[in-house]
């Protein structure tokens, strides 16, 4: 897909991309932040909380966030590889580099 600038919201993203409308259509299930409210049926976000919430709604919100956290992580260590804040190339190249940055790590943590 197109790269599109930096500071574009990610649910402006998703959709300029068309992967909401694809989610939709074959009804695929996505964990989102509240930020991504209104994103469509398939998107799931997390209830607001409010003083006196339902304990169910805080039992969805704690399941909700333990689904989402491996993915927070991943992003959150991808932000950290330095190589990625000055890259100045196609996102075909970005996919290599970084597929490359994973494999080297996950040798050196597993060995």
């Amino acid at each position: 897909s197109r790269a599109l600038p930096g500071r574009t919201h990610g649910l402006t993203a998703a959709r300029a991309h068309g992967i909401v409308q694809a989610c939709l259509t074959r009804h695929i299930l996505v964990l989102a932040d509240r930020a991504h409210q209104g994103a469509g049926s398939t998107v799931r976000t997390p209830y607001k909380n409010h003083q006196q919430q339902p304990e169910h709604y805080q039992q969805f919100n704690r399941d909700h966030a333990r689904l989402r956290a491996p993915g927070e992580r991943a992003f959150a260590q991808l932000k950290s590889w330095h190589i990625l804040r000055r890259a100045r190339c196609s996102t075909n190249r970005i996919t290599r580099i970084t597929t490359a940055i994973h494999t080297l790590l996950t040798c050196r943590n597993s060995g």
